[in-house]
């Protein structure tokens, strides 16, 4: 095996093969359980999940084959002082608990299915919703585009080529899209649970294997110091800037995805809900550690490696596992099923909501509002097929993961921010103050990311548009009235 590259054999293909086809499986049995052909059964799967499969979906959508690439790549890169990466995961949960608990008595109330549900309701603005919603979707859209290409990828890496990314792309799309037009969220969630438990025993066999490549973690820190002590330095007020910009980015942008809100919405009850962030809020000081501690392996063990791209060091320090044993081969076909099952897992819940936005927001208010509850989830999973045949065509034929846009998700996301925030507590700010606001937001965001500053003074363009948006909707608001919605009030927002 050529060094840094990880082979399958037609064995360890086999077993994943089974594991990815099984996914159709437990979306059929999904189907089966289904209570009725309405859109709150198919997309909130009838607003049932308890605790377990609240936080296992929650865990396997917020951590993606990012978490496991991207950022043991990053902290290889700066050593220890991406232990930050463990506060923006944390600010996510944070984000969460700010406004989910009031969005999901809401929406238990007032009967949502999608976010754009919430906007309606709150605002009464038709124009407001359509804006938010297509910003939504695009955010979604480039996010599962960037899973497609990075299935593909993994496929064809791990095939030796023999299977193109092409063909990975198209296989994996297509098991994804049938599990989830067979059973709706009900599919997610519990494939979702699958791919949690997969991506957590992934995470713990990183942990056990990796730092023993360098001696033990102790001996990793101790060679560090010799060989490059300033990657032992930790975060500093220097970069303050930056790292509240990525706190903020993160923070507001994760928890307002709109594949997380119908999570939320999902729940069985708020007490779940709580329930199941309080456990998530452990899963950074786990997850997000073990990628840095990986990270902090390969600065001592693959020195010579700082030419290569950063999202290739797990990959190389997997290699070195998998050459060293057979019982070390098949520990990396796991890890490797668990990327792959968090890829899968972060895609299959953004075209669920992508569906849901399209089919709720758009198509039954402007194309056929005396649509029929089965005439809905009908066109939902059309819609589905549809907008998965272009993801995967764009995926293929585009050497970019996004055509640099996707770097812009979060940044464009996060206007939408304060209709939620702002919006569930303060009872004066209005549909047009929101709209100027969110547009101008928008507005400076893009035009500092196209003439080159993607960062003033360490903040990004996107959290420097929300302050302008942010602005915007509290000046303008403060010349009517000073008062707030009171927290338990749901009629009055």
């Amino acid at each position: 095996m050529e060094e840094g590259k990880i082979v399958f054999g037609n064995g360890a293909l086999w077993a994943i093969a089974l594991y990815l086809v099984s996914m159709i499986g437990v979306g059929y049995y999904a189907r089966i359980k289904r209570k009725g052909n309405t859109m709150a059964d198919f997309y909130l799967a009838g607003r049932s999940l308890g605790m377990a499969v609240l936080f296992l979906t929650l865990y396997a959508t917020q951590y993606s084959g990012n978490t496991l690439f991207g950022y043991t790549g990053k902290s290889y890169l700066i050593g220890f002082e991406w232990t930050v990466s463990v506060l923006f995961m944390f600010s996510i949960i944070v984000g969460y608990m700010l406004f989910a608990p009031r969005l999901v008595l809401l929406a238990r109330s007032e009967d949502f299915i999608t976010p754009g549900d919430y906007i309606t309701f709150r605002f009464k603005s038709r124009v407001l919703t359509v804006i938010s919603t297509l910003l939504m979707i695009y955010a979604l859209c480039n996010y599962t585009l960037a899973q497609l290409k990075a299935m593909g990828a993994a496929v064809e890496g791990i095939t030796d080529g023999s299977i193109p990314s092409a063909y990975g792309i198209i296989a994996l799309a297509i098991i994804m899209v049938i599990y989830e037009t067979l059973g709706g969220m009900r599919s997610v969630a519990w494939t979702d649970v699958l791919q949690g438990v997969v991506l957590l025993v992934g995470f713990s066999i990183i942990f056990v294997l990796v730092p023993q490549l360098g001696g033990g973690f102790s001996e990793v820190v101790e060679r560090i110091h010799q060989i490059d002590p300033d990657k032992l330095t930790v975060p500093t007020l220097a970069g303050t800037n930056k790292w509240l910009s990525y706190v903020v980015l993160l923070g507001c942008g994760a928890a307002i995805y709109p594949q997380a809100i119908q999570r939320l919405y999902a729940s069985r009850s708020v007490e779940v809900l709580k329930r199941s962030l309080s456990w998530m809020a452990f899963m950074p000081l786990t997850t997000t550690l073990i990628a840095m501690v990986c990270g902090l392996t390969a600065i001592v063990i693959l020195p010579e490696i700082k030419e290569v791209r950063s999202d290739q060091v797990l990959a190389r320090l997997l290699a070195l596992i998998m050459a060293g044993s057979d019982l070390g081969y098949w520990l990396v076909v796991a890890v490797f099923a668990a990327a792959l099952a968090a890829l899968m897992s972060t895609a299959d819940s953004a075209l669920l909501s992508i569906s849901s936005m399209f089919t709720r927001d758009i198509y039954l208010p402007y194309f056929r509002p005396d649509s029929s509850e089965s005439h809905l989830t009908w066109v939902g999973k059309v819609f589905s097929w549809i907008m998965v045949a272009v993801l995967v065509y764009v995926a293929i034929v585009t050497d970019k993961t996004l055509v640099r846009l996707l770097e812009l998700k979060f940044e464009i996301l996060i206007q939408v921010v304060p209709s939620f925030f702002f919006g569930l507590y303060w009872k004066r700010l209005r549909s047009r103050t929101a709209i100027m606001g969110l547009i101008t937001g928008l507005i400076v965001a893009l035009v500092l990311w196209w003439q080159g500053y993607n960062t003033v003074w360490g903040f990004h363009a996107g959290v420097i548009g929300l302050f302008v948006n942010c602005s915007i909707c509290v000046v303008a608001t403060l010349f009517s009235s000073t008062n707030f919605v009171k927290v338990g009030d749901t009629n009055r927002a």
